[in-house]
Order: structure tokens, then sequence, then C-alpha cells
């Protein structure tokens, strides 16, 4: 992993907007609607980028598998699935 060593100078606008430098942006592949993380550390704002699921490719890839085993669902199901999971979820 290759550490930017060299601390960069950026401002904060009258809207809270701070602009990421460039280099900084090239080295995290930070690009227009990246979603971040954002927390308090003591007295450092701390940034993480936040990797988001593809979720049409992870659902491609659920379909394909149910393809393979010959398992078929229908919307009804899929639905009755998702109301148990939340539910279960919300328990916790």
């Amino acid at each position: 992993m290759r550490i930017l060593e060299d601390p960069e100078i950026t401002t904060m606008s009258e809207k809270g907007q701070v602009v990421i430098p460039q280099e900084m942006r090239k080295h995290l592949g930070i690009k227009p609607k990246t979603k971040f993380i954002v927390y308090v550390v003591g007295d450092n704002i701390i940034m993480r980028k936040l990797d988001m699921p593809d979720i049409k490719k992870e659902w491609k890839s659920i379909f394909q598998t149910m393809d393979k085993k010959h398992l078929k669902l229908d919307e009804r199901e899929i639905a009755k699935e998702i109301r148990s999971y939340r539910k279960e979820k919300h328990k916790k």
C-alpha cells in the first residue's frame, strides 16, 4: 500500500464542503457520487470511502446459482423471505 506522506491543505466552503485533493482522489479511486462514512475521534474528523456492493451483480449471481440448481422462487416467495429476514433482524 502506497502512503501519501505529504499533507495537503484544503478549505471548507460556507456550505461545509471540503475538496479532497486530486492526488488523494486518484490514489483511493474516488469518483463523483462516492459515499463516505464520517465520524469524529477526539478532535479529528475521519472519512472512509464506503464501498457499496453492486446489487444488480449480486442478484444476477444469485439467480444464476438458482438456475444451475434448478431452484425457482416467485415474487411472492421472495417478498415473504425478505419480510421474514427483516423481522428477525429487527428483533436483534
